[in-house]
């Protein structure tokens, strides 16, 4: 029995987007590009320590009572109440009526897991709905947790738009008191979000059905380099669905702060306006939430969230911190127009219009899965199957021959070549 008895685990295919990583890693070509995994690089492509945080580091180490003990099982309060500040805004009223219950999470990730086994605790047999497409991970967390997802239309392939009616509409037909996973900015993978005259429609048609609004705010700040702006869908949604219902959201620090590897983040759940005592709920649910983080990870790590409650409680950082995403963001707008402009200069067949109307990390291409791998296999630049090009890895030295590959890929299955 013992030699036997795992003889029938399934193997599970690799990772993708680690996959790409791998086949990137192994490609002893030159020159490769690597536009897979979603990492910021300063323009030489190396990985960048923002300045911000290599002034913490400093002022951390040089604190003669820095220690490497345990934090409480919540996290750090230091981080979790400033990160609150940071994402609902100072004068927040869910923040002034104490409404608002945050723990620190393993980044964005641990902080959907939390999310994932709260509903499924609490509010089991209600869907999650998430846009099609969304990040990959997001249906594997939830699927982990035993929770049912569906998806609700977002990208419009023909327009490369958002599809407004076809979101609408499915929040609309949703059970009463669905689950609406919400990108708060930057889209992943696509990049587009809707606009600030689109969000009240789509935050309107989700207060009316009783739904319940998890917002998965992964990119603030480095969307646009501006915090406030970023967390316009966000704020607009606490304000709209205050007396509706309950509020989750799923706070990172890897992209805006760096902290790719530190795994910093918070899972804040903001209650709705009533006239009860709310003290007993607030005590409930933090217990609650202890419980899950104290069976899955204990407490969670300490370094990098000194590190981001050092930058976000010090004037001083939290002014350079604001000057750091403006350069991550800044670069990554650049790199979009300079694709776009060199696709229009070359003819590549299409409109690239697309590229730069999107924001964040990621731009939704449009290239077909055909195409992404002729890419890789002809020219050695990397992206994930579904056209998602990470723009954080193209650079003035590489912008122009990965708009050539992409040209002479797309020609080869249009079947036009150059005049």
């Amino acid at each position: 029995m013992s030699a036997t008895i795992f003889n029938n685990i399934e193997e599970l295919p690799a990772d993708a987007l680690f996959g790409v990583k791998q086949r990137y890693g192994q490609d002893s070509r030159s020159p490769k590009v690597d536009l897979g995994i979603g990492a910021y690089r300063d323009d030489t492509g190396k990985p960048w320590v923002l300045p911000s945080v290599r002034k913490a580091e400093k002022l951390i180490q040089e604190d003669p009572t820095y220690n490497h003990e345990y934090l409480g099982i919540n996290g750090l309060p230091e981080l979790t109440s400033a990160a609150a500040k940071v994402i609902f805004g100072d004068d927040s009223p869910a923040l002034k009526e104490n409404r608002v219950i945050s723990v620190q999470s393993l980044s964005g990730t641990g902080a959907l897991h939390i999310a994932a086994k709260f509903l499924s605790k609490f509010v089991s047999g209600r869907k999650v709905y998430v846009s099609q497409p969304t990040w990959a991970n997001h249906n594997a967390i939830f699927k982990a947790q035993n929770v049912e997802t569906a998806t609700y239309p977002y990208w419009k392939s023909s327009t490369k738009s958002l599809d407004l009616e076809g979101f609408l509409k499915a929040i609309e037909q949703a059970p009463k008191g669905s689950v609406f996973l919400l990108h708060a900015c930057a889209h992943n993978p696509t990049g587009l979000d809707p606009s600030e005259l689109q969000w009240p429609l789509i935050l309107d048609a989700i207060a009316k059905g009783d739904h319940i609004a998890l917002f998965d705010s992964a990119y603030q700040g480095f969307a646009s380099g501006d915090l406030n702006k970023d967390a316009f869908a966000l704020r607009l949604g606490v304000e709209k669905l205050a007396k509706v219902s309950p509020i989750l959201v799923c706070q990172s620090f890897a992209k805006n702060v760096g902290m790719y590897g530190e795994r910093t983040g918070c899972f804040h759940l903001i209650l709705p306006q009533q006239n009860l005592d709310i003290a007993p709920i607030r005590s409930a649910i933090s217990s609650q939430l202890s419980s899950i983080i104290r069976a899955e990870v204990s407490n969670s790590p300490a370094y990098g969230a000194k590190i981001v409650a050092k930058i976000l409680n010090t004037p001083e950082l939290t002014a350079q911190w604001h000057e750091d995403m403006v350069t991550m963001s800044s670069r990554i707008k650049e790199m979009r127009v300079a694709l776009r402009d060199h696709l229009v200069k070359l003819g590549t067949p299409g409109t690239w219009d697309h590229i730069v109307e999107q924001c964040g990390m990621f731009s939704f291409t449009g290239l077909t899965a055909e195409m992404v791998q002729r890419l890789e296999v002809q020219h050695a630049v990397y992206l994930v199957s579904s056209g998602r090009a990470s723009i954080a890895g193209l650079n003035t030295g590489n912008v122009e021959y990965v708009a050539k590959a992409i040209d002479e890929v797309v020609r080869h299955y249009s079947g036009s070549s150059k005049l």
